[in-house]
């Protein structure tokens, strides 16, 4: 997974009485007077102090450039994770690794996500400041903004709501995935991870520790997000404890489920579907997943040599590694040709292979695309087509992803956007008979004038790379 750099936890008890616990990004931007705690539980969940929380705590009215700098820099995990055990005991990382088929845990989350929604439960309303959320709402979306750029992109093209609630869901994925890879990742145990565990709980209560864990209980208020794949993704991170290789491709499979697809399950329901869509919903879901299981097979290969090097973890099959000829300590040492330094053919053989297949993972997902509320395809296109296109990127690189990062420009990001916007344009639904489409026997198919403008920056992207022998 990808992770945020730099990020220094703060260091105080959850359970401390009176005491604020504005974890990373919120912290940074505390000024010098405290927040009110109203409508938090004050048993041991006070999201802000009435002493002693002096620049430290939650007011986050007051904001400057020290702070606004600060604020991506500092931990977005509660350091107070290290500080006490558990309560009770959840499951073991080992329980997780020999737990069961991946497949299996990924059908129980559809269901039970797919059940919420169409129940419509939403978590309890609970009393914040409209200041204060709105604030911490600014931090998610600064946090977003600077470490995930390629999905910050396509939130930007959403509703305002909608932009904050995914955010939000962000944010909290974001401080799980830190408890692992992030600066205090050596000193993080099982028993940190039972804890932040019955903090997700908590704020399904609608009980939240912090202010950016009220913006997720916000979220919940308003969109019927269901629990297990935030509980799934923490169990991604106890694999990460132990498990640093993969066997096959179903042992990978899990952990993208449990690390990205369950990200499609969070951000389904913020979607929706189109108003008109009266097919199976499952099916939405489906393609959601298989949009995460895309992204996360192109982070595992963009990442290769940054997950070898800095944390002695393969990702990629070790089964397909033998069926290409590599070994372990070749991926390791990074595979380059000793006479010529280029990259090693067998490894070149290896990612084409990789990398088509995530691209039919990504043609998976488009099916579910367009079933989505007119408000939300356009931004999952983007997502979905710029991401795709570090894949592209991997390639133009010679397949060198041991020591250069691969990532799609700016500028050819922006470029994109128009194909993009032109793809999610028409509503995917049942009441469509299937065959509608492939009338030439009395409609003539063209090209609109203005649509072929729209094609001719991303024709232009196509045209930059010669191909030579």
């Amino acid at each position: 997974t990808t992770t945020m750099r730099s990020m220094r936890a703060a260091s105080s008890p959850i359970h401390a009485p009176r005491r604020a616990r504005v974890a990373g990004a919120v912290s940074a931007g505390a000024s010098s007077s405290p927040a009110p705690s109203s409508g938090v539980p004050s048993s041991g969940a006070h999201m802000a102090s009435s002493t002693g929380a002096t620049g430290a705590t939650a007011s986050l009215g007051a904001s400057n450039a020290r702070a606004k700098t600060s604020v991506v820099r500092r931990a977005v995990v509660d350091g107070s994770l290290l500080a006490a055990p558990a309560r009770t005991r959840r499951r073991s990382p080992e329980d997780v690794v020999n737990g069961g088929n991946g497949y299996e845990v990924e059908q129980r989350a559809l269901e039970a996500c797919v059940r919420r929604q169409m129940a419509q439960e939403y978590v309890p309303k609970f009393n914040i400041p409209s200041d204060t959320l709105d604030s911490a709402y600014e931090r998610c979306r600064e946090v977003t903004a600077e470490y995930a750029k390629t999905f910050y992109l396509g939130t930007k093209l959403m509703t305002p709501e909608k932009q904050r609630a995914i955010w939000a869901i962000y944010v909290w994925c974001r401080r799980t995935d830190e408890l692992v890879d992030g600066p205090n990742a050596s000193h993080i145990t099982p028993e940190a991870l039972d804890r932040w565990e019955e903090r997700l709980e908590g704020i399904f209560e609608g009980k939240p520790v912090d202010v950016i864990d009220a913006t997720l209980c916000d979220t919940l208020s308003r969109f019927p997000v269901d629990i297990q794949p935030f509980r799934d993704m923490i169990d991604g991170m106890r694999m990460d404890l132990v498990k640093p290789r993969y066997e096959t491709f179903d042992e990978l499979y899990e952990y993208c489920y449990r690390v990205a697809g369950t990200v499609g399950l969070m951000s389904m329901p913020i979607m929706g579907c189109d108003e008109e869509f009266n097919g199976d919903i499952k099916k939405v879901y489906k393609a959601a997943l298989a949009l995460g299981l895309a992204n996360q097979l192109t982070n595992i290969l963009r990442d290769v040599g940054e997950d070898a090097q800095t944390r002695n973890r393969i990702y990629v099959p070790l089964e397909d590694l033998r069926r290409f000829g590599i070994t372990e300590q070749e991926v390791l040492r990074g595979m380059f040709s000793p006479s010529t330094g280029q990259v090693d053919d067998r490894w070149k053989a290896f990612m084409k292979f990789q990398i088509e297949r995530a691209r039919e993972v990504f043609k998976d997902a488009e099916d579910g695309v367009n079933c989505l509320h007119k408000d939300a395809r356009w931004p999952v296109w983007s997502a979905l087509d710029v991401y795709r296109n570090i894949l592209d990127a991997i390639e133009a690189n010679g397949y060198n992803n041991f020591n250069q990062r691969a990532y799609v420009p700016k500028a050819q990001k922006f470029l994109m956007l128009p194909q993009s916007y032109i793809k999610a344009q028409t509503a995917k639904t049942s009441k469509t008979p299937r065959n509608a489409a492939y009338n030439n026997f009395n409609q003539r198919a063209y090209v609109p004038k203005a649509q072929k403008f729209l094609m001719l920056p991303q024709s232009y992207i196509k045209a930059q790379t010669a191909k030579t022998s």
